[in-house]
């Protein structure tokens, strides 16, 4: 992999962690289009690197709501704080138990699996199109909600299936406030990206070769930059129910796929 196809996959990336359009879905999609050749360990090193910068990307965007938690916590007190970190902890337990179940199986869709790709992609469309026609409401996210919206983050690893726009449509399906679904769709995720690149970067699974070292690092900075404007502008986007654009965006991109390598 050169820097230009490192620097592209992490502006695809950047955009698509956060627009709800997949972007596992998207890096498998370029990997397989570029005819990526590098090793497995070095293709997931590359994957856990982006991720890692868009995960840095929504601490700097909600860096005063982090720290309100934070500060909240060390307090010692049942507070909005802590309750909020105790759904933000709830929400983290499907996919937790399903990597580290099934994170064989799961490894193995990230193989060239393009097909699974185009049809999961056409299951975000559908989520999509009916969240952007659920009812406006100011309420927010309760337990029992963290806990479902929980269980499609566990479900959007598959590759095709959006993480945000799963998250963000079973929220909004739940009926959740819009902007209260996104903000806790975006900060739900960052503790389960640091721990997998925690556990990844320790273990015997990825290397990185010196060839890979630069390549990596515009990779990084181009998800982050990307990731900062993506965010930002998803929460516009959500406020404004605009999400049957993306709907249709995944569906003809499905189609796309599903036509070309069948």
């Amino acid at each position: 992999m050169n820097w230009l196809e490192a620097l592209i996959l992490g502006i695809i990336q950047g955009l698509t962690e956060f627009l709800p359009v997949s972007s596992s879905g998207h890096l498998e999609i370029s990997k397989a289009i570029f005819g990526d050749s590098s090793l497995p360990q070095e293709s997931m090193f590359m994957t856990v690197m982006l991720h890692g910068a868009t995960a840095l990307s929504t601490i700097v965007i909600f860096r005063k709501e982090i720290m309100e938690i934070i500060q909240g916590l060390f307090q010692f007190k049942w507070n909005n704080q802590t309750i909020f970190s105790l759904k933000i902890v709830l929400s983290m337990l499907p996919a937790a138990f399903v990597g580290v179940v099934f994170n064989d199986q799961i490894e193995s869709l990230f193989n060239g699996n393009i097909m699974l790709v185009g049809f999961m992609l056409l299951v975000t469309a559908g989520l999509l199109f009916l969240a952007d026609r659920a009812k406006t409401t100011e309420k927010g996210v309760s337990y029992v909600n963290a806990v479902i919206i929980g269980v499609a983050q566990a479900i959007a690893i598959l590759p095709g299936i959006s993480r945000s726009g799963a998250t963000i449509s079973t929220s909004v399906l739940l009926g959740v406030d819009r902007e209260k679904a996104t903000r806790f769709s975006f900060l739900m995720v960052v503790p389960l990206i640091l721990g997998k690149m925690a556990k990844d970067i320790l273990s015997d699974e990825i290397i990185l070769s010196k060839d890979m070292m630069f390549p990596t690092i515009i990779g990084f900075i181009a998800a982050f930059i990307t990731g900062l404007f993506a965010c930002t502008w998803m929460i516009k986007i959500v406020r404004k129910s605009k999400l049957t654009y993306f709907a249709i965006y995944c569906f003809v991109v499905g189609l796309i796929v599903l036509i070309t390598f069948l």
